[in-house]
């Protein structure tokens, strides 16, 4: 089974997203960690049940890695035109301990397995060979943590709790088609729309807020 990991923002830059995710639930999300390994860097909050959000970006400070970055962060043009299109809340990711099982027979969709970071493996990650969002987004990015659970004691807390995280897409049926085939625990929900978008209810300190 795949179980919801963590929503992702993928930002032209971090500054961006944070003032974003700000504006959105009134929270400033705190530094993460740097990935130098893929040539980015996030920024992370906790939003309950072990699941929590990403805001990340292509980090300038670092050497270009040797493959093609995670989440389609090589394709900046990319990434600024769904942002400005107002699709900022990219995508979601999915855990399992059996990423070779997801896998098999799904490379098209997902990529294949990379083993991080390069020198001293702690994970595993799907990433197709140019880096590009499995089915532009629509479906998520699998993650292999060897067994061991994401440690939430590194990442801050401010009582932001994910309520509702849903996904509209022109072809609703065959994404909903695909999670049921995943075996998906605590999926988005998944309705008919114009295109890609997502949207999260968060319930925050400060009320209810949405994150788009």
């Amino acid at each position: 089974m795949l179980k919801l990991d963590h929503l992702t923002v993928i930002a032209p830059s971090l500054e961006e997203g944070v003032a974003h995710v700000r504006a959105c639930i009134r929270i400033d999300v705190p530094f993460g960690q740097r990935h130098g390994y893929m040539g980015t860097h996030n920024r992370l909050l906790q939003l309950g049940h072990a699941v929590y959000l990403e805001i990340v970006a292509l980090d300038p400070g670092v050497a270009p890695p040797r493959r093609a970055r995670w989440f389609g962060l090589d394709d900046q043009k990319a990434v600024r035109a769904d942002w400005d299109a107002g699709r900022r809340l990219r995508g979601w990711v999915a855990r399992t301990d059996g990423i070779d099982r997801v896998l098999s027979g799904r490379e098209a969709v997902f990529g294949r397995k990379v083993s991080l970071p390069w020198d001293t493996p702690s994970f595993e990650f799907a990433i197709p060979d140019d880096g590009a969002l499995p089915l532009d987004g629509a479906a998520p990015s699998i993650i292999d943590r060897r067994g061991k659970p994401r440690s939430m004691a590194t990442m801050a807390d401010r009582g932001a709790r994910l309520r509702s995280f849903s996904l509209e897409h022109p072809d609703a049926a065959r994404i909903a088609s695909l999670y049921r085939d995943l075996d998906i625990d605590r999926p988005p929900a998944i309705m008919p729309g114009p295109d890609l978008r997502y949207r999260a209810q968060i319930e925050t300190p400060g009320g209810m807020r949405e994150l788009f």
